[in-house]
């Protein structure tokens, strides 16, 4: 038998890693403020919940932000949280979703509404948290137009690029992240 907490341990590190990785490569879209950039550091995150479940992305995007904090972080933790509460917010609706009934139409539904709850939340958290703590300021109606002409959409395409790519690889890295339970039921078999 297999130590399957250390497996799982492993598979979060790694994901982690990777999800870190990905994190650094980012870059702005036209349009939207600078400060607003697509990254695909959720992906690890996502095809880890999808295998694994909604918690193990959520942990992963914690890893994912502490180490993004402690080596590059220019916004003195605000976009590590930002970051945090957006990929967590997409992974825990999706993931959710997709693991009671894991089907293609499961998975496409579950990233539609991880995407629009996303966008959602980041919208309430900007407005009373991460904007007012960022310009150390009071939370203000003033917000609103940035708020609904930059992060909403932004949030949005973001979440619909995550969604794209997830549909495209989840299915080939499954078999990878089950490959301990597959070789559980191939030695039984072979029993």
């Amino acid at each position: 038998m297999r130590n399957s907490k250390l497996q799982l341990v492993t598979k979060i590190g790694i994901l982690s890693a990777l999800a870190f990785l990905l994190y650094l490569v980012e870059f702005p879209l036209p349009l939207f403020p600078p400060f607003l950039k697509i990254d695909l550091g959720d992906l690890p995150a996502i095809i880890g919940a999808f295998a694994l479940g909604p918690w193990v992305g959520v942990m992963i995007e914690l890893i994912k932000n502490i180490l993004h904090l402690v080596v590059r972080s220019s916004t003195g933790g605000i976009g590590e949280v930002g970051n945090f509460l957006t990929g967590s917010a997409y992974v825990l609706v999706a993931a959710s979703m997709y693991f009671r009934n894991k089907s293609r139409k499961t998975a496409i539904l579950g990233l539609t509404t991880g995407t629009i709850v996303m966008a959602a939340a980041m919208c309430v958290f900007n407005f009373f948290i991460l904007i007012p703590v960022f310009t150390n300021s009071p939370v203000s109606m003033d917000n609103i137009p940035l708020i609904l002409t930059a992060i909403l959409p932004f949030n949005l395409i973001k979440g619909i690029v995550l969604s794209i790519v997830t549909l495209m690889l989840y299915k080939s890295l499954s078999p990878i992240l089950h490959a301990d339970v597959y070789n559980e039921v191939a030695d039984k078999r072979a029993r």
